[in-house]
């Protein structure tokens, strides 16, 4: 009882804070998405609309696409990261020459801001002056152009998120392998066991905490990504790569739809928790029942 004291009086400098930022904010867009509001629009008033803007969700081709854009492109990013991440971190664990060197290079893209990251990778593909469709044109003969294919666009913002986060996996996976214990890993070798069946049956259950909080933070990044693409692809060619975080900067601003650009915001934030209520649930029930064999 007195630790949970301790506690709540160490949080009570950060609650006014999160209740100016955090709860104000979302009480006024909850409003906002059920009402009809239009700065500059003949009535510039707000009109209580019921659930209207909802209901023009489902029925928003624009919206929809954008929704499917932006599930694909985090399912691709966070898969990759994870993925390479572990890789990083298994060889991190290792001694070699410029070890040290090599990890500090390998963490500079966190510190990059993400529209810096953008400008960059801009100028990295724009054709007649970046280095990366020059030199894929010359010794690949491919044709790179990200503001002429679709496809190209779409994996390169995949592969930019990719450049730019997974040394925030590889951190937390590394820090995860440091702390697992010597003693399984020593007996599993003693009984005969590969290194497959011991990553499967041993690492990977040890690290699913660490895993399941990396994919949770990376998997809400990825589902509000807004500046490095815009400063990439500006949402194109067409509507390409058009996420979310985008399409709902363009009702909002240059459409001024406040009310229907906060419903889609409202769905985008309960779509994002319950992908992460429904992995996190999938995950502690296939522990419960191991445990229960």
């Amino acid at each position: 009882m007195r630790a949970n004291s301790v506690g709540w009086l160490l949080l009570t400098p950060t609650l006014p804070i999160l209740f100016v930022f955090g709860v104000i904010p979302f009480l006024y867009v909850l409003v906002i998405g059920f009402m009809n509001w239009n700065s500059f629009a003949a009535n510039p008033d707000m009109q209580f609309a019921w659930a209207e803007n909802f209901r023009r969700l489902v029925f928003d081709d624009q919206f929809l696409y954008s929704l499917w854009l932006t599930l694909k492109f985090a399912f691709f990013a966070v898969l990759s990261e994870i993925v390479l991440g572990y890789f990083l971190a298994q060889l991190f664990m290792k001694d070699f020459p410029g070890k040290g060197f090599f990890r500090t290079i390998h963490t500079l893209p966190l510190v990059i801001a993400p529209i810096a990251v953008g400008a960059t990778w801009r100028l990295l593909t724009v054709p007649g002056l970046g280095p990366l469709p020059y030199y894929l044109n010359r010794w690949l003969g491919y044709e790179f152009n990200i503001s002429r294919y679709i496809d190209q666009a779409f994996f390169t913002t995949v592969v930019m998120d990719v450049w730019h986060w997974t040394p925030l996996v590889t951190l937390t996976l590394l820090a995860a392998l440091s702390s697992l214990p010597k003693e399984p890993f020593e007996q599993a070798q003693i009984d005969g066991a590969n290194r497959f069946q011991i990553f499967w049956h041993i690492t990977l259950p040890l690290l699913k905490p660490a895993i399941l909080a990396t994919v949770f933070i990376r998997m809400m990044d990825a589902l509000r990504t807004v500046d490095e693409v815009w400063m990439l692809t500006g949402g194109g060619p067409g509507a390409a790569t058009r996420y979310i975080g985008l399409h709902i900067w363009r009702v909002v601003f240059p459409k001024t739809d406040y009310g229907y650009g906060s419903a889609m915001s409202l769905i985008t934030l309960y779509l994002t928790i319950v992908m992460c209520w429904m992995l996190y649930a999938g995950l502690v029930a296939r522990r419960d029942l191991k445990r229960a064999e």
